[in-house]
């Protein structure tokens, strides 16, 4: 990386992360419930929940398992193994990204159907469903936390827990009305931002791999290290959550800008129906008042 970032940076891009996949776990859990509800099925519930519980547990693990896992290796193995795990992890976002903004549109029915087949197999497959649905996210959430395996604090995870807690406030006030936001645009930003973290784990990635000679080093594409102080706390939090670099390499670089104008056309390409309009707690399925008539 270009320098462990400091606590504002930690707290800041891992708190953005923990908003963004917390939210899309959250609507998730609100369709599954507003589903059971309007079935009538609300003995189903725990069995959701135990799943929802289980996909925590399996994401605070993985992001552990990422965070301190690096402590025992150090020198060139270090650098091989954080190079490789970062190209792996921008692979499964990117994917998961394009995914979602495919499947937004169709989601909650996509969940609706798979909940009655659940229902119809079994407490074990209500469990399963909601642990993948939800696992899915964190699994995300933790590959994204790549870029802070060497902060070696634990505040990325205080920043990434605190996300998802506003996620799951935010969750909440939708499913009783209280809140209403516009998914589509929100997903669409901070999809956006997203993209942009992930082209700074490839980046960093590169850099790493270019370090234990897998990669050919090549020379500096420029240096802007004197265009303002990066150890200042707007330097380390531009650094910390975008992993960016003031001196990169010509293949850095190269990959950097090819990663984000390839993805990013992608992503902002529009696609089929608005995805506020299946998620939005309007929707009969997410409003509880509809739902308990």
């Amino acid at each position: 990386m270009t320098g462990t970032p400091d606590i504002s940076a930690q707290l800041l891009g891992s708190g953005l992360i923990g908003l963004r996949e917390g939210l899309e776990a959250g609507i998730v859990v609100m369709v599954l419930i507003a589903f059971l509800v309007k079935m009538q099925r609300r003995d189903a519930l725990k069995w959701v929940w135990l799943g929802v519980f289980a996909a925590v547990v399996m994401t605070i693990g993985a992001f552990l398992f990422i965070q301190y896992g690096a402590y025992n290796i150090t020198g060139l193995d270090a650098e091989a193994i954080a190079g490789a795990a970062s190209l792996a992890a921008v692979v499964i976002v990117t994917s998961m990204v394009l995914w979602m903004r495919k499947a937004a549109a169709t989601i909650s029915g996509d969940l609706r159907a798979g909940m009655s087949r659940a229902l119809e197999t079994g407490a074990l497959a209500v469990v399963a469903l909601s642990f993948l649905a939800v696992g899915r996210e964190g699994v995300e959430t933790a590959l994204f936390m790549v870029g802070y395996a060497e902060a070696e604090t634990v505040w990325p995870l205080v920043g990434l827990l605190a996300g998802v807690a506003v996620a799951v406030g935010i969750a909440w006030g939708m499913y009783v009305g209280a809140v209403r936001i516009n998914l589509a645009k929100f997903f669409k930003y901070t999809g956006a931002f997203l993209i942009v973290v992930a082209a700074g784990i490839l980046s960093y990635g590169i850099g790493a791999l270019q370090t234990v000679g897998w990669l050919p080093a090549g020379g500096r594409a420029f240096d802007i290290s004197s265009w303002f102080n990066w150890s200042s706390w707007y330097g380390e939090i531009f650094q910390g959550v975008f992993n960016i670099s003031p001196t990169p390499t010509v293949l850095q670089l190269v990959c950097w800008v090819t990663y984000l104008t390839v993805v990013l056309t992608v992503f902002l390409k529009p696609v089929g129906e608005s995805p506020a309009r299946q998620l939005t707690p309007q929707s009969p399925v997410l409003t509880p008042e509809r739902s308990a008539s």
